[in-house]
């Protein structure tokens, strides 16, 4: 969604068979990031009832929803953090 340099996003619930940018089953939300700071919008009532069906949300959406206080927020670690640990191990 937006429009040319204005992106919009929105949070949707599809089945995993459907193409990457084919049908889904429902908007549950709404996500802007070129706010500062980004802005998210979502139904939590939608989303714990799909959550609770067994949806499984991606990394950006597992984030946004740490956000916006649906989920509990997952400790992020940095990708330098990780790097080292790799180089110590």
């Amino acid at each position: 969604m937006g429009a040319k340099k204005q992106p919009t996003y929105r949070v949707v619930v599809t089945d995993s068979r459907s193409p990457r940018n084919g049908r889904f089953i429902e908007t549950v939300g709404l996500y802007n990031p070129l706010t500062n700071p980004p802005t998210a919008k979502v139904n939590a009532e939608k989303v714990r009832y799909w959550l609770s069906h067994g949806a499984q949300p991606t990394e950006a959406v597992q984030r946004i929803l740490g956000w916006t206080g649906v989920v509990e927020r997952t400790p992020e670690s940095s990708p330098n953090e990780s790097a080292a640990s790799a180089a110590a191990g």
